[in-house]
């Protein structure tokens, strides 16, 4: 297994859809020509952004040869998740990864029968992984998601004898007490990138190196700024370009996430079509209302590179 230390932005893509709700991976290569542009060197396919829990095994399949068919021979990488309640489905899925030449591999844990304790957890990580040995692997901390409250710091601990090719956790929490145990565990030994966006910035001043976010997508200029702003020690500029992400966030949330963020990707000439059920849509007057407030925050501003 290669080593990887993710630096940078990593963009959570969405999974692109017709209106009927099946599969347009017609799209894919838009995602990726606006990714390049955007300065985005890595996306994260198939996971919460892509509504995995919302995709059939052969639709995340498709998803995944399609990803890497439009990458082939450009700097984009490709980290896959894999994560499923089903185990046999998410080592599928890390194989098809490894074979098709991904990047790494990522896993959120089983969330309906979960877990009981970290001993388990390492378990499920574990044997997903060993379908992958040449890849990275990282486990996909989200327990506003999954509801999984055990100790990231701790399943490092535990699975560094029981995976081999663990990478890291990919970071979805605002437990900053966490995120820098998990930082310091094995003596720094492990990847931790972060993945709360409206937050980013205390990340990088706790160390991080990497970001895996969704507003990568549609708003990556931004996040380029907090970054350069804070390595050049200009802390006011990176607090300000953060503001403007919290007020992006703030005002997507207002109108549902996922649905207001695929409307968003459309105004930006890369139509990714609706959200499935269970996630909601906004309708032509919703997306009119939501373009207006985008015009008066500013955003189409605030993302020109």
């Amino acid at each position: 297994m290669n080593p990887l230390k993710i630096t940078g932005l990593v963009a959570a893509t969405h999974t692109p859809f017709h209106a009927d709700g099946s599969l347009n991976l017609a799209i894919v290569e838009k995602q990726a020509a606006h990714l390049q542009a955007s300065g985005v060197k890595y996306v994260f396919i198939g996971g919460t952004t892509g509504e995995s829990s919302s995709l059939s095994l052969d639709e995340r399949r498709a998803l995944t040869v399609r990803w890497m068919e439009v990458v082939r021979g450009s700097e984009l990488q490709v980290i896959v998740h894999v994560g499923a309640n089903c185990l046999a489905d998410a080592r599928h899925l890390a194989t098809q990864a490894q074979q098709l030449g991904a990047t790494a591999v990522a896993a959120l844990a089983p969330s309906y029968f979960k877990p009981a304790n970290v001993a388990a957890l390492v378990d499920c990580m574990a044997e997903i992984a060993s379908a992958a040995p040449e890849l990275p692997f990282y486990y996909y901390e989200i327990p506003l998601l999954t509801g999984l409250n055990h100790s990231p710091s701790a399943f490092l601990a535990q699975a560094v004898e029981r995976i081999p090719n663990l990478a890291g956790i990919k970071f979805t929490s605002s437990n900053l007490m966490e995120y820098q145990l998990c930082r310091a565990s094995g003596g720094g030994a492990f990847d931790i990138p972060f993945g709360f966006d409206e937050i980013m910035l205390s990340a990088l001043a706790l160390g991080a190196t990497g970001a895996v976010g969704s507003s990568f997508n549609f708003a990556a200029p931004i996040y380029h700024r907090v970054i350069t702003a804070f390595e050049r020690g200009d802390l006011k500029a990176a607090r300000a370009e953060q503001f403007l992400s919290v007020q992006l966030i703030a005002l997507l949330v207002s109108r549902g996430y996922m649905g207001a963020a695929k409307s968003t990707m459309k105004m930006l000439g890369v139509d990714v079509g609706p959200a499935r059920l269970p996630n909601g849509n906004l309708d032509a007057a919703q997306q009119a209302a939501l373009r207006c407030d985008l015009e008066k925050l500013g955003f189409f501003d605030w993302i020109r590179a």
